[in-house]
């Protein structure tokens, strides 16, 4: 027999609590995006500051020839977030099923608001001190920003009912399409405001864009902060109460606040825990032979799939900076506050062509036609993308990035998000019991950052310029992007062979594979 307040979630009206908790989960993932995409813009600006002249020393207005952010800073400044992504995924994952959800939930924000408000208070005026200072900071931010992916995904799996879960869970992740048009506008909005109050020469960046960037960073930190109290009112999620904690009757009283259900309808016959509830501690623990032989394909194919989407995912991130260089043209006579301008204008265009319609397409479609398939198509059709790119790269788009190269570009995009981003961010939150379903998210989310890493870092050696032309070398480039598209097709099979379908399942399908659950749905 099912308990009834878990039939309750599962059957459960759409309601302005789900989308209370679409907002309040989703502020996260609008963090992490908004750290991710406002660093191309601040390393131009940090670029003209601290690689043209170091402040105090000279005047800009003598710089004939204007200096940018090596590669290699730009690839460690994101590469040090990432780092910081997984041991935040590992840690909060553990602690959400060790300590309970919501009781690090809060945390995890918090880790984020004190992440961002800090990286723009990056100590000395020195370049190295700087970089050195900020990259330790985005590591505090990845932290808490890897901490927020596993529990929100948990959380808003826990709240939904099986029918809509998907959608919400999406929606959830879809908020860092905003983050990605918030970024955008606040750089834009913050560089246009200092130029217009500067009085600087053609081409001149004055030292106060040193403040420019740091309000950009810090500006991150309002939305989370926002949310914070909100989080901290959160009830514990009904199924872990239920299911992990064994207090049946607290879970029924928690549902009973934030959805619109009676008591009566939730509450159990008997007061006391139900007999055929798992034990206090499971028969095995977690990453033991049993329960690889129970959960460990699960584990595998959610782990493979997002390592392999993030290769791709963050190696097209980077290959942002190429095409900046072909229509944002870095001359000396734009200052820093015109080209930051230009680069957020790009990104905000691309997002909304893009990048949010990916996201809310598959919000629409992710409970009609399943997570399977949506992945599948999403990593087939990034692959056919990556090879008409990469294959006559060194013939054609070498020397003509044209509007075909940014319309082949934007749809990777959409298909990233109408694909496996998407559904990677869903499928581990639907497959594991409710006592390792946070730690099996964020395994499988750290597995994935591995792969952002590698991205990043094969991106830069194919990103290499050469010393006659200025120019990536098309070799390396045609090189990298067909391994991309290999990368999507082996994505492909792996979700072909090894995903499971999650649509229209209960979560508690999950745990009637256990011995110690003898309850069907």
């Amino acid at each position: 027999m099912a308990l009834k307040v878990l039939f309750a979630l599962d059957a459960a009206k759409i309601q302005w609590y789900h989308f209370k908790a679409i907002i309040i989960a989703g502020m996260g993932l609008f963090t992490d995006a908004y750290d991710l995409f406002c660093i191309p813009p601040i390393v131009k600006l940090i670029g003209r500051l601290y690689y043209d002249h170091d402040p105090g020393k000279c005047s800009v207005s003598e710089v004939k020839k204007h200096e940018t952010t090596p590669t290699a800073v730009v690839s460690t400044l994101v590469s040090i977030a990432l780092l910081g992504t997984a041991v935040g995924q590992l840690t909060f994952g553990r602690l959400g099923d060790r300590r309970g959800r919501r009781s690090v939930y809060g945390l995890s924000l918090g880790m984020m608001v004190l992440g961002s408000i800090a990286s723009g208070f990056s100590i000395c005026k020195t370049r190295s001190c700087v970089l050195v200072s900020l990259g330790f900071f985005r590591l505090l931010l990845g932290v808490g920003i890897g901490g927020d992916y596993p529990l929100s995904a948990t959380i808003m799996a826990e709240f939904a009912n099986k029918k809509t879960r998907g959608a919400f869970i999406a929606a959830v992740f879809s908020m860092q399409g905003f983050g990605i048009l918030a970024s955008s506008v606040v750089t834009m909005v913050v560089c246009k405001i200092f130029e217009i109050s500067s009085n600087a020469w053609k081409g001149e960046t004055p030292e106060e864009a040193d403040i420019a960037w740091r309000l950009i960073l810090m500006m991150g930190a309002i939305p989370a902060a926002v949310t914070y109290y909100w989080r901290m009112m959160m009830p514990e999620t009904a199924r872990y109460t239920a299911l992990v904690e064994h207090n049946v009757l607290q879970a029924a009283k928690d549902m009973e606040k934030v959805l619109d259900i009676p008591m009566s309808q939730i509450a159990e016959d008997s007061p006391y825990v139900q007999p055929d509830l798992p034990a206090p501690h499971p028969s095995y623990p977690l990453l033991s032979t049993r329960f690889l032989r129970r959960h460990g394909l699960d584990l595998f194919s959610c782990s493979a799939s997002w390592f392999l989407v993030d290769i791709v995912f963050y190696s097209s991130n980077l290959l942002q900076s190429q095409i900046y260089h072909r229509f944002v043209k870095d001359n000396d006579h734009l200052n820093g506050y015109q080209l930051a301008f230009k680069i957020a204008r790009f990104q905000a265009i691309l997002a909304i062509c893009s990048t949010i319609p990916g996201y809310w397409v598959t919000v629409y479609f992710i409970d009609r036609i399943g997570r399977v398939k949506i992945q599948m198509l999403g990593f087939l059709v990034m692959a056919m993308v990556y090879f008409a790119i990469g294959i006559p790269y060194k013939y054609h788009w070498s020397d003509n990035i044209d509007v075909g190269f940014l319309a082949l570009y934007a749809l990777s995009f959409f298909f990233s998000n109408f694909g496996p981003n998407t559904t990677t961010f869903i499928v581990p939150a639907e497959s594991f019991p409710a006592r390792f379903r946070s730690t099996c998210h964020g395994i499988a989310g750290a597995v994935g950052k591995i792969g952002a890493l590698i991205g990043t870092v094969g991106f830069l050696w194919a990103s290499m310029n050469e010393k006659e032309s200025g120019k990536p070398n098309p070799v390396r480039m045609t090189v990298a992007l067909v391994i991309l598209g290999v990368v999507c097709l082996v994505g492909s099979v792996v979700t072909f062979f090894f995903t499971r379908e999650t649509m229209g399942r209960s979560l508690e399908d999950n745990e009637t594979n256990e011995d110690e659950f003898l309850y069907q749905s």
